[in-house]
């Protein structure tokens, strides 16, 4: 997850919650005096970071957009995740993991990495030579998530999950011809979807490495669904049949910003994944 700059509220705020001693240099806009930059500071403050004064030009330059917020920092690598085994072997409960194969957007997959927070996935997986590395984008579009999910590149997607089906992870892959919805699998135990690019969808071989392939319902004209969208669908149903079988439970209102509203009863039709 190496990098040498985050920029917007939410990836630097969560870095100086997680990782405050790996910040260097955090600029700011002096110019915006909003509650939210107050704010923001204080917690900087706090944490003992050095703040530097630099005018939106500035950080537009630095940051190479200028959709910064007004904020940007020079940051150090985190430390590498260990490896999957080790990283399985510490998880409580059921896994819950997400492969991507092929997704090559940046805001595709900080947009997955925000979905695979959002319902406490243990992870995403992605071939190292068929996908993007975090970067400041993706951190940007996670809001935080690429800080707190652990992302793991490997040399061989299908080897990977090979090596998942043998910790009886059952694999499922997302497909327009498939005959079974999403809807109608069991999804509370240890699960790991794989989902493609919205315009190839997953290659050959690691379709047919898959254990089962699944549709999305789509009930409108529009036939796919943008990956990220399709990544929400799959783990939150995941996450409902967890809730309903109790493998997962929600974390009190206390210990989170805004827990989901998810219901435990079954989706009338829900769209489709590529």
């Amino acid at each position: 997850m190496s990098r040498s700059l985050l920029f917007g509220f939410h990836a630097i705020q969560v870095r100086l919650k997680t990782a405050p001693d790996t910040i260097r240099e955090i600029h700011f806009d002096p110019t915006r005096r909003d509650g939210r930059m107050r704010q923001f500071l204080d917690r900087a403050r706090e944490a003992g970071r050095n703040l530097v004064e630099s005018d939106a030009k500035r950080i537009d330059k630095l940051v190479g957009n200028p959709r910064h917020q007004g904020v940007m920092a020079f940051v150090s690598p985190l430390p590498v995740t260990h490896s999957i085994d080790d990283h399985l072997d510490g998880v409580e409960g059921p896994p819950l993991l997400l492969l991507l194969d092929g997704v090559t957007d940046p805001h595709n997959l900080g947009a997955c990495l925000r979905v695979a927070d959002g319902v406490g996935a243990h992870g995403v997986i992605v071939p190292r030579d068929h996908a993007v590395g975090i970067n400041a984008t993706v951190a940007k579009v996670a809001s935080g998530a690429s800080e707190t999910v652990p992302y793991f590149m490997v040399t061989n997607l299908a080897r990977t999950m090979l090596e998942l089906k043998e910790r009886d992870i059952l694999i499922v892959g997302t497909s327009d011809a498939a005959t079974d919805s999403i809807h109608d699998l069991d999804l509370s135990g240890p699960v790991a979807f794989v989902l493609g690019a919205e315009d190839r969808g997953i290659r050959d071989l690691t379709s047919k490495t898959c254990d089962r392939l699944v549709r999305i319902p789509m009930m409108g004209a529009v036939e796919s669904l943008n990956v990220s969208v399709a990544s929400a669908v799959c783990l939150y149903e995941a996450l409902r049949q967890r809730l309903k079988a109790g493998t997962a439970t929600l974390p009190a209102a206390a210990d989170t910003p805004a827990a989901a509203d998810i219901s435990t009863e079954a989706p009338t039709e829900a769209p489709k994944a590529d």
